[in-house]
């Protein structure tokens, strides 16, 4: 009896041991499990956002963020002031097409007097269309009229033309530049020019005109727009390069170029006809 009962203790106590080893197997088989399945699913995630395609309306939406705003080309002028003047580039959206295509209002003034802006116009943003090997579309557009849209984007908003009223002044079509990503490893997010003499131009002698455009990191952008008679000789804008546009903090406008301290008068303001677009 005493054996049988020891034998019978010992029967339960292996039976329990036995069971709450087969327990705690099928716990922790089942904690494996569960974090085996939260780490494929997360896996799964991550990879879906990270090879998530960028769409062609992505990359105008980024083009357009790009150009909008106000930027100068005070460092470019201080590098080189015999051949670059500090420029105020003013930028910002006007209307959006049925299309989804973005307007843009842009003007450009001497950074002295920004309230008498030398150039303006249209820029209307898109994606290029699908048989072309571009990603985004940059057309300039002349306006209808020019004077009412001074300062356009220092006004407030009750005090602008209406969306409808900025697609009613769109005017001539003057270029239209086709930008691409950037192959990795180059300072530009996408650059772009307008094809080879395909857009008339018959300011200061010339039979067309050319543009280039750059769209770099921090919204900074380069610009290079050029005129050519029929020789193929060029007769207006910067040889040396593109403009430099770089955004500048709002507290350091009052006291821009200061360190240069260049007079703005009729004489320097015609030789930028020389270096620069006055019109076109």
């Amino acid at each position: 009896m005493g054996i049988g009962s020891e034998s019978g203790s010992g029967s339960g106590s292996d039976d329990s041991s036995s069971s709450s080893s087969s327990g705690g197997g099928w716990s922790s088989v089942a904690r494996g499990v569960v974090v085996k399945t939260l780490v494929l699913i997360g896996g799964a995630l991550l990879l879906k956002r990270l090879t998530k395609s960028t769409t062609r309306w992505d990359h105008a939406s980024h083009v357009t963020r790009s150009l909008s705003g106000e930027k100068f080309s005070k460092d470019q002028a201080a590098r080189d002031p015999d051949h670059y003047f500090n420029i105020r580039m003013s930028s910002c959206p006007a209307a959006e097409m049925v299309d989804g295509s973005k307007v843009l209002y842009f003007e450009q003034a001497f950074w002295r007097s920004p309230q008498k802006p030398f150039r303006q116009r249209f820029y209307m943003v898109k994606p290029c269309p699908k048989e072309l090997k571009c990603d985004v579309e940059v057309s300039s557009y002349a306006i209808r009229d020019a004077e009412e849209y001074k300062n356009f984007c220092d006004r407030s908003k009750d005090q602008r033309p209406l969306p409808e009223e900025v697609i009613g002044d769109i005017a001539e079509h003057l270029t239209t530049v086709h930008l691409k990503r950037c192959e990795r490893g180059k300072r530009c997010l996408y650059e772009g020019s307008t094809p080879p003499a395909s857009f008339p131009n018959l300011w200061n002698g010339a039979s067309y005109c050319t543009s280039e455009l750059a769209i770099l990191k921090n919204n900074e952008l380069h610009s290079w727009d050029r005129g050519y008679n029929d020789e193929g000789n060029q007769v207006w804008g910067p040889k040396e390069g593109p403009y430099e546009f770089k955004p500048a903090p709002a507290s350091s406008t009052n006291d821009m170029f200061s360190s240069l301290n260049f007079p703005i008068q009729q004489s320097i303001e015609k030789r930028i006809e020389g270096s620069f677009v006055l019109q076109e």
